[in-house]
């Protein structure tokens, strides 16, 4: 069987593919780049291991935290110290305030210290303004917002929250699908945005005098620990640099076209997962399911990079404590950045410094900004060394820097998105020896991601007859 994408979708559905099925199944993973990983990749800067894409994972969602004690990594996980997050915005730079869902806060006083006296009193109306909701209705966050609350929560602080995870707009994304448990809390009754993020922030609260469980997780050696310990667990041996160009059905199974097209590879696979970004996944599945890439294809994706800096200790002694900042967007009539977010890495995480460096990472790019990303990696360093300047006083050159470039991989979860989700997912359930997997599905995040590795590698495997337990039973 193939797997067709080597990102960490795609090495967690060959990993558990291979408990299911066991030693004796041949499971080949093909990957179109020359490395394995994805969004998941380590370098070396300074002397020390900074991860340039994916730096953490979400421990509230079990899948991450579950495979890392499956594959032994368990002594490497660590989490972020007690230093905590700002946001840039109209000039200040402000704490990033605690009680509220991705930016929604339950009381405008939660977010006193971001917004004007008029935007508080505009955002504390919000429950006032007549809330009219069909459970099961979709909007973009950041149109719902600003029509009922008015413009700054969006601008200082939604809209850079989601753009940190989704590199895209609040204007752009919808609520179903990036704040699924407000949508919910609407659906059940709640009379506005206000009362459902209330509702939402009270039913996950820790239960009183409880130790408060750490939010973030990651490897001290970096994510690509987890890669390599993937995929030796599945043991595979990965084919790389073979981009799939075309997938068709045959009286057995599927047959995957490789190579350049003029001179093409044919592989024949009793099964396939596919684990690719949305324009590839709509590519092939054009002939053989139409409809699936019809409903991949209203997947938009957005590019971004990542500048890794590493600063002399003497020089980083000027950071804020502080874990990172995000930055609200310019209206180009205040001061402009480049960059779309800041990483404290050697504040954030004990294992980022040393005695003679700290590191930090800046993100780059949004949905629309493909202009940003054309500069060329000295351009993006000094952009980001200038952000660096206005937001710390920091001008002292880096002692060595990394640029790392990551393009469409970064799906827009769009108003509608979970109706496309459905509408692929249903279309692929209906073909024998398929199933899909990706950051385009079911979240972007590195759990989501795995979650949906899992429930492939489950179905291919119930497809070969074989006895699919629980996973982590």
């Amino acid at each position: 069987m193939a797997v067709v994408g080597g990102g960490i979708s795609g090495l967690s559905a060959a990993y558990r593919l291979r408990t299911l099925l066991g030693p004796a199944a041949e499971i080949m993973v093909i990957e179109g780049s020359r490395r394995l990983g994805g969004a998941l990749r380590t370098v070396e800067l300074g002397g020390l291991a900074l991860d340039v894409g994916a730096e953490a994972f979400l421990m509230r969602r079990p899948e991450a935290a579950r495979l890392v004690g499956e594959l032994g990594l368990r002594e490497q996980l660590t989490h972020p110290t007690s230093v905590a997050p700002t946001v840039r915005a109209k000039g200040r730079t402000v704490a990033l305030p605690t009680r509220t869902v991705l930016g929604l806060p339950a009381a405008a006083t939660d977010v006193a210290g971001l917004l004007s006296e008029c935007g508080v009193a505009r955002l504390a109306a919000e429950p006032t303004v007549p809330l009219h909701w069909e459970p099961g209705q979709d909007a973009a966050v950041g149109r719902l917002l600003r029509e009922r609350a008015g413009d700054e929560l969006v601008d200082r602080l939604v809209d850079p929250l989601l753009g940190g995870v989704y590199a895209g707009r609040a204007d752009a994304l919808g609520l179903r699908a990036t704040l699924p448990a407000v949508a919910s809390a609407l659906d059940r009754g709640s009379g506005s945005l206000l009362a459902a993020a209330g509702a939402v922030l009270a039913s996950s609260a820790p239960p009183s005098g409880g130790a408060v469980a750490p939010m973030f997780g990651t490897l001290r050696g970096g994510l690509a620990g987890l890669v390599d310990a993937l995929v030796t667990a599945a043991a595979v041996h990965p084919r790389l640099g073979q981009p799939v160009r075309g997938l068709s059905r045959t009286a057995h199974g599927w047959r995957l076209e490789l190579g350049r097209a003029h001179r093409p590879e044919h592989l024949d696979a009793s099964a396939v997962v596919l684990a690719v970004p949305a324009p590839a996944l709509r590519r092939l599945l054009a002939d053989s399911l139409p409809a699936a890439s019809a409903a991949a294809s209203r997947v938009e994706v957005a590019s971004c990079a990542v500048v890794g800096l590493a600063l002399p200790v003497k020089a980083a002694q000027a950071l804020p404590q502080s874990s990172g900042v995000l930055v609200a967007a310019s209206d180009g009539r205040e001061e402009s950045f480049s960059a779309k977010a800041f990483t404290f890495s050697g504040c954030k995480w004990a294992h980022a410094s040393s005695h003679e460096v700290v590191l930090l990472r800046a993100s780059l790019g949004r949905h629309g900004e493909a202009r940003l990303l054309q500069r060329d990696d000295g351009e993006l360093v000094e952009m980001v060394r200038a952000d660096l300047a206005t937001l710390t006083g920091i001008t002292a050159p880096p002692v060595d820097s990394v640029v790392a470039r990551w393009g469409g991989g970064l799906p827009q979860y769009a108003p509608g998105h979970l109706d496309a989700v459905a509408a692929l997912e249903n279309a692929v359930a209906a073909v024998p020896g398929l199933a899909v997997a990706g950051a385009m599905l079911h979240g972007v995040g590195i759990p989501a991601c795995i979650g949906t590795g899992d429930a492939a590698a489950a179905r291919i495997a119930a497809h070969l007859g074989a006895g699919v337990p629980a996973v982590g039973g």
